[in-house]
């Protein structure tokens, strides 16, 4: 009898420990599960705090959407420029992550001019030179003069080209303004370069029917000789 009721009570101690270990683990689970719910409600709100505070608890900050979107990026999509920030300084963050697109954050805040992300990220040593399209031919498609600027000083390769030859001063001449492509000229953009189509800066401007940028590329062209070879 007392035989029994030993392993009576072992049996229950052991179901007791297996009911409080699965009730922890599924406590964990409704925990990780909420927290991701919550993640992603504040990406969409900017509510910072809240981004912050799960951060600091440990979570992830590369989590992707249901969507496969990273956190970092969805920032973006939903103007949560706060929220971007402390992704953006986490020094796990993965911030050379691409969307579907192939954009990255970089390139994203170069073409809608947020000049202070573009420096947070810049020193956090984001990619600013690689193949196809670049940081520096978004910033020059939005026409924004202060980011071209910080991408040229550390270093930004000026007549990059994208997958089909396109520079960055194409972009700012048809897409830009002439601000843009006064500055590309200044620092040295080659205004000769032609890309997959044969077009130039120049035929980019008048395209975009940009006449103040025409006028600064037909200067610019007179100067290197090229302008009286091309067809009238």
């Amino acid at each position: 009898m007392f035989r029994s009721l030993f392993y009576l009570t072992k049996y229950f101690n052991n179901l007791l420990k297996f009911v409080v270990l699965y009730g922890f683990i599924s406590f964990f689970g409704f925990a990780s599960a909420g927290s991701y719910e919550d993640f992603f409600k504040a990406i969409r709100n900017d509510e910072v705090k809240v981004i912050s505070n799960l951060l600091s608890r440990g979570f992830d900050p590369n989590t992707v959407s249901l969507n496969a979107e990273p956190a970092i990026l969805l920032c973006l999509v939903h103007g949560s420029l706060q929220s971007f920030e402390a992704i953006a300084k986490h020094p796990k963050t993965q911030l050379n992550v691409r969307n579907a697109h192939g954009e990255s954050p970089l390139m994203l805040v170069s073409l809608k001019g947020h000049l202070q992300l573009a420096k947070l990220l810049v020193s956090r040593q984001a990619d600013i030179n690689h193949p196809g399209w670049t940081p520096l031919h978004y910033a020059a498609t939005g026409g924004h003069v202060d980011i071209i600027q910080l991408l040229l000083d550390e270093s930004a390769y000026i007549d990059a080209e994208s997958p089909n030859g396109s520079t960055p001063l194409m972009m700012a001449a048809r897409y830009g303004n002439a601000k843009s492509v006064q500055l590309l000229l200044n620092e040295g953009a080659d205004v000769e370069v032609k890309n997959q189509l044969g077009l130039t800066a120049l035929d980019f401007a008048i395209q975009g029917k940009r006449p103040d940028a025409v006028k600064l590329l037909e200067s610019a062209m007179k100067l290197t000789g090229s302008a009286s070879n091309r067809p009238k």
